[in-house]
């Protein structure tokens, strides 16, 4: 299941139908939905394998994001990108204890940036052969949770603000019971997976999430 709609700026639909075809080809019957009520219909998310989304800000209602995190907990993978996943529903922090991090702020316009996979997670199945790479998009700055699996990280420079390097997240998995959740803040514009390491570990991060 597909989940897109709520700020424009992140094209969900152009960006989210360049995996679809890829989702078609692993053998995944494949539903698009512009509206949050999927998550509170418990037959169609009991049957569903994975839900990737892409819905920057807005709102849930909770009864949404109780379906939603239910379904997840008893084994549907939870996906996605960017401000789909991370910059969605910024008042419901039951949504954000889901997905392990939130959106706070990115420096102004686009940057070249190094992302940094971490070594000793380069088993990981995310992320296994990929070395670092480089990008130019939004840098996301993030308050993630303590219990997610980190998989690669960007250093934000010192700047008028600090004296010092910061370390951030930007890609990383989390368990929710018996369901997977995968996000990376990569993904402002759809050239950005032009970058290969970006379109593979996005793709493995779809595929390592579903049940």
């Amino acid at each position: 299941m597909v989940v897109r709609g709520g700020w424009e700026g992140h094209a969900p639909i152009a960006i989210t139908d360049l995996f679809l075809p890829f989702l078609e080809d692993e053998g995944f019957t494949v539903e698009t939905a512009q509206s949050l009520d999927v998550y509170a219909d418990r037959d169609l998310m009991a049957a569903t394998d994975l839900v990737v989304q892409c819905w920057t800000m807005g709102e849930i209602s909770g009864e949404q994001t109780r379906g939603l995190a239910e379904a997840v907990r008893a084994g549907t993978g939870f996906a996605g990108w960017h401000g789909g996943i991370v910059d969605s529903f910024r008042g419901d922090v039951d949504y954000q204890f889901l997905t392990g991090g939130q959106f706070l702020m990115h420096p102004a316009g686009f940057l070249d940036y190094r992302v940094h996979v971490r070594p000793e997670r380069a088993d990981h199945p995310v992320i296994a052969g990929i070395g670092d790479f480089d990008v130019h998009t939004e840098q996301y700055w993030l308050a993630t949770d303590p219990d997610i699996d980190v998989l690669a990280t960007t250093t934000f420079p010192p700047d008028g603000e600090r004296a010092h390097p910061v370390v951030m997240p930007a890609v990383w998995t989390r368990r929710q019971g018996a369901g997977r959740v995968f996000v990376s803040a990569i993904g402002h514009k759809a050239d950005d997976f032009d970058v290969p390491e970006v379109r593979a570990l996005t793709e493995r991060g779809l595929l390592w999430a579903s049940r």
